[in-house]
């Protein structure tokens, strides 16, 4: 196992593209830094949170899928590979994404800038600066062991029922910390599984967009498929959290729910829930439709584009300045896509060539 690590390890070093990729990333995160000399930061930082929230969902998606594939099997694992295992390989460098949001948490998270604003049990045991780093560091450690493990071509089937109990408990504890605690007085316990099959749901869509020639016909009726099941969870995850909220009537989650009840956010509700969900289901649902690779690209961008608009509809409205934060965010996620090409075209030409072997 060791060896097979050792050996992809050593392919990476000095990867031109994959060296300028980090590169880009390290420079967007150190412009990030400079330009609080010269404009407002707290845009900045939190636009870069829902750029983050977006641009990983990918990677932590493809890492889970490759764990499921380990222990499942089928043809679309091998027709799958050679996008989930790049897309997985990037976890890694995750972490150099997530330092802005940890050097900024006072001007992202409420309960960072003040602590008297939660219980301050909540803030003592749970919800507090150093917890909230173990806890990222753990679960970014975990994912970047296991997506470079698997990626590289590690078929243990134990690692895998393993690494998935881990995934299920480590994204219960971060999704909350990164996204719920934006608005420490909502409490939903749907929130880390709905964030989950997102990302699940996203991999998904990333190989139907761009995966290669051997998805057609039976393979890509299987991907269909799961598309379908993953888009119904995470539209029932969420519809359910509006009815529970709806049914119990409390104030903190009615206000939750009121900030988002503006024209402009309905609006992107609809649209991601019509362009990326409706539509693409109607599509997927038809056989001819899932089985053809056009009709799979279609519903694979659909699909990323509702994803997006998901995300920024949870996060931009507990934010000020939204305008300033949708516009940060866009710039970020242009950023991250860049660095997502050059290192993913690096890693998926190694990897077929350590695969090759």
């Amino acid at each position: 196992m060791s060896t097979v690590v050792g050996k992809f390890a050593a392919r990476t070093v000095g990867s031109q593209p994959l060296l300028i990729g980090i590169a880009v990333l390290l420079a967007a995160v150190a412009l990030l830094a400079l330009s609080a000399l010269f404009v407002p930061i707290e845009p900045l930082l939190r636009g870069w949170l829902v750029a983050f929230a977006i641009f990983s969902s990918v990677s932590i998606g493809s890492m889970t899928w490759l764990l499921i594939h380990c222990l499942t099997g089928g043809e679309g694992e091998t027709a799958a590979a050679p996008v989930l295992r790049p897309a997985a390989a990037m976890t890694p460098l995750l972490v150099l994404g997530f330092l802005p949001v940890l050097a900024g948490l006072h001007q992202i998270y409420p309960w960072a800038a003040d602590p008297a604003a939660i219980p301050a049990d909540v803030a003592h045991w749970y919800l507090n600066e150093p917890s909230f780093l173990v806890r990222s560091l753990i679960a970014f450690g975990g994912w970047s062991f296991l997506a470079v493990m698997f990626a590289a071509g590690c078929r243990s089937r134990l690692l895998a029922g393993l690494g998935l109990a881990f995934f299920g408990l480590s994204i219960s504890l971060v999704a909350v910390d990164w996204y719920l605690s934006l608005e420490p007085h909502y409490v939903a316990t749907a929130f880390a599984a709905m964030v989950a099959i997102q990302q699940l749901l996203a991999a998904l869509a990333v190989v139907a967009l761009i995966g290669p020639p051997a998805i057609d016909g039976k393979v890509a009726g299987d991907l269909g498929g799961l598309l379908i099941a993953t888009l119904l969870g995470v539209v029932y995850l969420e519809f359910m959290t509006f009815v529970v909220a709806w049914y119990g009537d409390l104030p903190d989650k009615a206000a939750w729910f009121l900030k988002r009840d503006s024209f402009g956010w309905v609006s992107v509700m609809i649209v991601a829930l019509a362009a990326g969900a409706v539509l693409p289901f109607g599509m997927l649902v038809v056989r001819q439709v899932r089985r053809s690779r056009r009709g799979l690209r279609v519903a694979g961008a659909l699909i990323l584009l509702g994803t997006n608009l998901h995300f920024v509809w949870l996060l931009v409205p507990a934010f000020d300045h939204q305008a300033a934060v949708i516009a940060a965010a866009c710039a970020g996620l242009a950023v991250l896509a860049l660095v997502s090409l050059l290192i993913g075209a690096s890693l998926g030409q190694l990897l077929e060539a350590h695969h090759a072997e």
